[in-house]
C-alpha cells in the first residue's frame, strides 16, 4: 500500500509541474494570469475559487484567463464566482476548449472577451435547481406546468395529468420561476456590463450604439438562449458558429486562429480531462500556484 501510495503521489507531482510549466507558457501567450475551473458549479466552488485567486502572485496584469469545462450548475454561486473574479481582474477573458452548458454559459457572458473553437460549445441558459438532492433543470418543470395548467384552463385535462398536475408544489414552482429570472437579469446585466462595453458602432450602418441599445441586443440574447422550445433540450450544445450567426450575433475570437495557442490549450485541458479521470476528480480549480 505504500508504495502503491508514493507512486501515486510521484504521478501527483509529474501531473502537477507539467499542468504548471503549461500554464505558465499560456500566461505569457495570453499576457494574463491563467486559471482553470472544471467540473459542475455548486455551492463550495466560489471558496475554491477565492483561495485560488489569492494564491496567484501579485504581478502587473490586469487581466486573467479563464479557461472553463462545466455542465452547468447554480446561477447563484456564478454570480458570486463573479464578484470575486472582478474584484482581483478589470479584464476577463473566457477560454471554452469543450463545453461551458446551462450556468457555465452564463458564466462566460461575464467575460470582456470569450474564445473558442469548431469544438467548443456553450449551452441554453436553463438554470438548474436542487431537488432532492440532485440538480434538476428548472424550464422543463415550468413548460410542463404551464402546459397542463393550459389543458385544464380549456377542460382538456386527462385523468393521468390533473394526478400529475396536482403533485407540482406551488413553492417549487416559484422558485424555479425566481430561478429563470435571475438566470436571465445576469446574463443581461454582463453582457451590458463586459462583453458589450467596447460596442460602440453598429457594423453595418456605423452607428452610435446608445446604452438602449445594449440593453434590447442582451434581452434579445438572453431570450434566444433561454427558449426551451428552440433547443429542446438542456444539454444540447450551441456552437461558435450558431453562436456568432445571424440570430445571435456574439463575437467570439477563434483560438485556433492561433496556432501557438491552440495547441497550448490542447495540450493543458487533454493532460487535465486524462487526470481528473483516472483520479475520480469531479471538480477541479488550478493556477501555477494552486493544485
Amino acid at each position: 500500500m505504500m508504495a502503491s501510495g508514493a507512486r501515486a503521489a510521484d504521478i501527483n507531482s509529474i501531473v502537477r509541474d507539467r499542468l504548471e510549466k503549461l500554464i505558465g507558457e499560456l500566461e505569457e501567450e495570453l499576457d494574463a494570469d491563467v486559471t482553470t475551473v472544471f467540473g459542475p458549479i455548486l455551492y463550495g466552488s466560489d471558496n475554491h475559487l477565492r483561495a485560488a485567486l489569492e494564491t496567484i502572485t501579485p504581478s502587473n496584469r490586469r487581466k486573467i484567463a479563464i479557461i472553463l469545462d462545466t455542465p452547468g450548475g447554480i446561477v447563484e454561486v456564478v454570480e458570486r464566482m463573479v464578484e470575486i473574479i472582478r474584484h482581483h481582474y478589470k479584464e476577463v477573458t473566457f477560454i471554452v476548449p469543450d463545453r461551458a452548458m446551462s450556468a457555465g454559459t452564463v458564466f462566460v457572458m461575464s467575460g470582456d472577451e470569450i474564445m473558442m473553437d469548431y469544438f467548443s460549445r456553450l449551452g441554453p441558459i436553463d438554470p438548474q435547481v436542487v431537488k432532492d438532492n440532485r440538480l434538476v433543470p428548472a424550464l422543463s418543470y415550468l413548460v410542463q406546468f404551464k402546459r397542463l395548467v393550459r389543458k385544464s384552463q380549456k377542460g382538456e385535462l386527462s385523468t393521468a395529468e390533473f394526478a400529475l398536475l396536482t403533485k407540482f408544489d406551488l413553492a417549487e414552482i416559484h422558485q424555479y420561476e425566481q430561478a429563470r429570472t435571475l438566470t436571465v437579469s445576469l446574463l443581461e446585466k454582463w453582457l451590458v456590463a463586459y462583453k458589450f462595453k467596447n460596442w460602440i458602432t453598429t457594423e453595418s450602418t456605423k452607428t452610435p450604439v446608445t446604452e438602449g441599445l445594449r440593453q434590447k441586443r442582451a434581452r434579445e440574447i438572453a431570450k434566444t438562449l433561454s427558449s426551451n422550445l428552440k433547443w429542446r433540450s438542456h444539454g444540447r450544445g450551441i456552437s461558435m458558429e450558431t453562436l456568432r450567426g445571424d440570430e445571435i450575433k456574439l463575437l467570439i475570437d477563434d483560438f485556433s486562429k492561433r496556432s501557438k495557442l491552440s495547441r497550448l490549450i490542447r495540450d493543458y485541458f487533454e493532460l487535465l480531462q486524462d487526470f481528473t479521470r483516472t483520479r475520480g476528480v469531479a471538480q477541479f480549480i488550478n493556477t501555477r500556484e494552486f493544485f
